[in-house]
């Protein structure tokens, strides 16, 4: 049990420095450009093609854990934080290689593409220590723990992986070639 105890404090510590590093390192690359590199233009429709995937996993993991196949649901669960950090790497790649692209829409939908972008952004932060507290708990056996943070991480973690697909074909049209 003791080391149980020590094993948590060890993931809460990891989980609050990763919590609040992510989003800082993030926030100060993407301010970051390098000079005379070609201009990663390819990898937006391929990491939202990864959230698309990561929101079909997610909602495969929860079909697998409600039909007992717990080895399934760790396994994709797993492939969902992967394809998360994947994601990371790739956003944080083209936004040091190329100009943020400005939304052109019009009218009442340019709004609601505000909405989905700001809603998106401010949850993609919020998720991070969502997902590492549930994912911890699931690793120390804390079942009861770790469904009461499932049951509120998977629909934000699934909106957010759905949000960032919208966000990318509502912007898509107006990316610089």
């Amino acid at each position: 049990m003791e080391g149980t105890i020590v094993k948590e404090k060890r993931f809460n510590k990891l989980i609050t420095i990763v919590s609040i590093v992510v989003p800082v390192v993030v926030a100060i690359l993407f301010g970051v450009k390098i000079p005379n590199v070609e201009r990663l233009g390819f990898l937006p429709p391929i990491y939202a093609s990864i959230n698309g995937l990561t929101a079909i996993l997610l909602i495969v993991a929860v079909w697998a854990i409600k039909n007992g196949k717990k080895k399934l649901h760790q396994n994709i669960m797993t492939s969902c934080i992967g394809l998360s950090l994947l994601f990371l790497i790739m956003y944080i790649a083209y936004h040091m290689t190329s100009e943020s692209t400005t939304y052109g829409g019009e009218g009442s939908v340019r709004y609601v593409y505000f909405f989905i972008l700001i809603s998106h952004i401010i949850l993609s932060v919020a998720i991070i220590p969502m997902v590492l507290k549930t994912y911890a708990f699931a690793y120390l056996e804390k079942f009861e723990s770790h469904r009461k943070w499932a049951k509120i991480t998977f629909p934000i973690w699934l909106y957010v992986a759905v949000t960032g697909v919208v966000v990318y074909l509502m912007i898509s049209p107006y990316y610089i070639s």
